[in-house]
């Protein structure tokens, strides 16, 4: 091998003033890469989704919402046609690349509540930032209620039988 040709072959496309391949391709297609091409927003209530199935996948959360939301969502559910609010007892607010969220729980009576919301806060941080690509900056628990094991669930009694 002569020197020029393995100066040419060790030469990187920069030393040699010539652009990747890739570069020149997406230079003639429209310039710049698919990521600055365009804004990618993501809504409110898609977090509180994520965060919500999130939050109910932790051992020892009862439901989500306080007692009176609760209540509302169980006769919403009830309606032919509803569906389940996962987003019931979840707050969100969203920028362009943090998010911040306020999770209101119920948690089983005889868990350590401690133990609970950090699972909980691990587990939505987890799932937020994985689907969404935002910086979960903050998630804060309010343990509104524990649920008994004698208690029954708050739901409204049935109109027909």
């Amino acid at each position: 091998m002569t020197e020029s040709t393995q100066q040419n072959r060790t030469q990187t496309p920069d030393d040699s003033g010539t652009e990747p391949l890739q570069a020149r391709k997406a230079a003639r297609r429209g310039g710049g890469t698919a990521a600055t091409r365009g804004r990618t927003t993501i809504a409110d209530g898609v977090v509180e989704k994520i965060a919500g199935l999130a939050a109910r996948d932790v051992l020892g959360v009862h439901a989500m919402g306080s007692g009176l939301s609760r209540t509302f969502g169980a006769v919403r559910d009830r309606v032919p046609g509803g569906s389940k609010s996962v987003t019931r007892g979840v707050k969100a607010e969203v920028g362009e690349v943090q998010t911040a969220l306020d999770l209101e729980i119920v948690v089983d009576y005889g868990v350590a509540i401690a133990d609970v919301a950090q699972a909980v806060r691990e587990n939505v941080i987890a799932a937020v930032e994985r689907m969404t690509g935002l910086e979960v900056v903050e998630v804060n628990i309010a343990v509104s209620d524990v649920k008994l094991p004698d208690e029954e669930d708050e739901e409204p009694e049935p109109r027909i039988q």
